[in-house]
């Protein structure tokens, strides 16, 4: 049987080349870098945040009326909200529920763009005409207005609001995924897996998609950030996670009408999701430099 593209020693060598050269752009990269630190101190964060919050208790419900409004200080870091809850501790126990919401929403994502986008490029004719029809469909309407719509929909929620934000994410994975496919399916590796009788879905799934799985990391990668910005929009307006889930988009809307006297109560949420989207996007861009072949010299 014939081995599909870059397999076998030679195949194998060159690829690890290929790989040693993009680890080494990535590490010479220095805004890749500080993503990756960027990144993996919101991991730290998210990982042991019932024992860096001082007051984990404020996650949860506590309220300290006594204590509301307090600008920043020593006691409270990020100042305290109305009812007196920690803002540094609601923020770093949020840190977890946004790489919760954002991991779900992108591999809900991926897994329907890319089934719909392999089998649409892979069966052509009448079939991807209606697939691609169907994701023209969704691509005409703005992704939030959408994303709102299905949220509001289903009903309140982190769940509702992560499958109604995953349903509207799938047609760019859909488009990328097919063009992919559209390119590989006439290699000489997909038409000896047809001369040996393989099955259509071994070829997409065994053939195929290996050969294809660099750009759909680099988009679910870049996606991330951009994936939790959208659920935090929803929070904002009241559609994802309920009070008193320390939910960045939800604290942002809590310090609005405080704003600009108690600023800190909406700017550090603020702050904690423009870290995440920031680390994100420079991580992507990070790894193009060491997946993408185009991008190798």
């Amino acid at each position: 049987m014939a081995e599909p593209k870059g397999w076998g020693r030679g195949g194998n060598s060159a690829r690890w080349d290929n790989l040693a050269r993009g680890l080494y752009r990535f590490r010479s990269n220095r805004l890749s870098m500080l993503g990756l630190l960027m990144l993996l101190f919101i991991l730290f964060v998210a990982v042991f945040a019932p024992l860096i919050a001082p007051f984990p208790q404020d996650a949860s419900g506590a309220t300290n009326v006594l204590e509301r409004l307090q600008a920043p200080s020593e006691t409270h870091l990020f100042g305290t909200d109305k009812i007196g809850r920690d803002i540094f501790s609601r923020v770093v126990m949020g840190t977890g529920l946004a790489l919760q919401v954002g991991t779900v929403i992108i591999l809900l994502a991926t897994t329907i763009g890319v089934t719909i986008g392999a089998i649409s490029g892979y069966a052509g004719g009448w079939l991807d005409d209606l697939l691609m029809r169907i994701t023209d469909i969704f691509l005409t309407v703005p992704a939030l207005v959408l994303a709102i719509a299905i949220s509001a929909a289903l009903g309140k929620g982190i769940i509702n609001a992560m499958i109604g934000i995953s349903l509207v994410w799938w047609p760019g994975f859909a488009r990328l995924t097919r063009s992919l496919v559209l390119s590989l399916r006439e290699e000489p590796f997909v038409e000896a897996a047809y001369g040996i009788g393989a099955g259509h879905a071994r070829i997409i799934f065994r053939h195929i998609l290996p050969n294809a799985v660099s750009p759909i990391i680099i988009k679910m990668t870049t996606d991330f950030g951009f994936a939790v910005l959208t659920a935090a929009a929803l929070g904002f307006i009241g559609l994802g996670a309920q009070p008193p889930t320390p939910e960045w988009g939800a604290m942002i809307n809590d310090g609005r009408r405080y704003f600009p006297d108690e600023w800190w109560i909406a700017t550090f949420p603020g702050l904690a999701i423009w870290l995440m989207v920031f680390s994100w996007n420079l991580i992507g861009d990070g790894l193009r430099d060491v997946l993408d072949p185009r991008s190798r010299r």
